[in-house]
């Protein structure tokens, strides 16, 4: 849990629901007048944070709908004002960020489309220059850590101090049943990083669907996000984008009830003797397997010798494709999660192949570090 909010704590506690945890909700996109307000009324009885609603969306494709546009932003507030609740919504250019402060907009986010350009968050942040109003940025589109720290501290440097972060999943190659894939690690590794930062998770654009919602957000719990946003809709059905990930104020209701947010710490004898000794066992478990790697590091570079002596390559793909195989079935059968042991086998696979190239002198030392977190795919 982050050691600040932000700048946020009207909303941290703000309402009843979820211990007192951020929940902003509301539909993808304001589409009516009397749709954001239908939405607005029912969300105010729940004791949530903030009102969310899109007024701009950078869809995929021209011709779907991109949103009412600034003509919406009045309906916003009005719902907003009559359900007692801040309203937040998205700004990707300097000119949407004018007319949300033209019409009082409470929170503005980034979102991951406008995340991933460095130029257009600098526009933005440029923009925002003593402006004294919170801001979230989601992350980019592709797993990309330091695009996204990249944001925040362009935000920073401009004077913004109300900043969170939103984890929304990243796209990337491989299908899994997300629309976009989790990678928790990459927003553990930003706490860890800026542990201030508050942390917000967005399962609806995480998990595409409906029926993911709930596993997602309770996810985010365990790992003591500090908050969800989640879209809410009066009639999903009817929802002019994103309908398959949005639920009803009712259903809201009804996941938040079964949520359980959790704590870092148990201050009681029998966790803390049983957590003590099972560290102690990781700790030691986590040494060998680092002594295993240093010791197979050493056998690759020793092969890299013969590599060169004789002129093969260091990759060999009949080689890598027999230990891909191998390490799954092992690792499947030993309990382990098949993309877990590719993802740790392509890290081990790649860094072998540097240990080679640098062993022979093909790349030079000063190249061979890589920042903790720019691979993330």
């Amino acid at each position: 849990m982050s050691t600040s909010d932000g700048g946020l704590r009207r909303l941290h506690g703000r309402g009843a629901c979820l211990q007192g945890k951020i929940v902003v909700a509301g539909p993808c996109s304001v589409e009516s007048e009397q749709q954001i307000m239908e939405a607005a009324v029912q969300l105010g009885k729940q004791g949530i944070s903030a009102l969310r609603g899109g007024i701009w969306k950078p869809r995929t494709r021209p011709g779907s709908f991109q949103g009412i546009g600034e003509a919406a932003l009045p309906w916003l507030k009005a719902a907003g004002k009559a359900a007692k609740l801040p309203v937040a919504c998205e700004v990707a250019q300097p000119a949407h960020v004018d007319a949300c402060l033209a019409h009082g907009i409470d929170i503005l986010w980034i979102g991951a489309r406008t995340t991933v350009n460095p130029f257009s968050v600098q526009a933005l942040a440029d923009r925002l220059r003593g402006v004294d109003l919170p801001v979230m940025v989601k992350n980019p589109v592709n797993p990309d850590l330091e695009l996204w720290m990249g944001a925040i501290e362009r935000l920073r440097r401009a004077g913004v101090t109300k900043i969170a972060a939103i984890h929304r999943g990243f796209s990337t190659a491989r299908e899994t049943i997300y629309r976009n894939e989790p990678i928790w690690r990459i927003p553990l590794e930003l706490r860890r990083r800026m542990p201030e930062i508050p942390l917000i998770c967005d399962p609806s654009h995480m998990g595409g669907t409906q029926e993911l919602l709930k596993p997602l957000s309770q996810e985010a719990l365990d790992l003591l996000f500090d908050g969800l946003m989640i879209e809410v809709h009066p009639h999903p059905n009817q929802a002019q984008s994103d309908r398959n990930q949005q639920i009803t104020p009712t259903q809201l209701r009804s996941l938040l009830a079964k949520l359980k947010p959790k704590k870092e710490l148990a201050v009681v004898r029998d966790y803390l003797r049983h957590m003590a000794e099972l560290r102690k066992e990781v700790d030691s478990l986590d040494h060998q397997v680092l002594d295993g790697l240093s010791r197979r590091m050493e056998i690759v570079r020793q092969m890299s010798h013969y590599k060169e002596k004789y002129g093969t390559s260091s990759f060999q793909p009949h080689r890598w494709s027999e230990i891909i195989k191998d390490r799954t079935s092992y690792g499947t059968a030993h309990n382990l999660d098949q993309d877990f042991v590719l993802d740790v086998f392509e890290m081990i696979h790649e860094e072998s192949i540097r240990q080679q190239e640098q062993e022979n002198a093909v790349i030079p030392q000063k190249t061979a570090g890589r920042k903790r977190g720019q691979r993330v795919g």
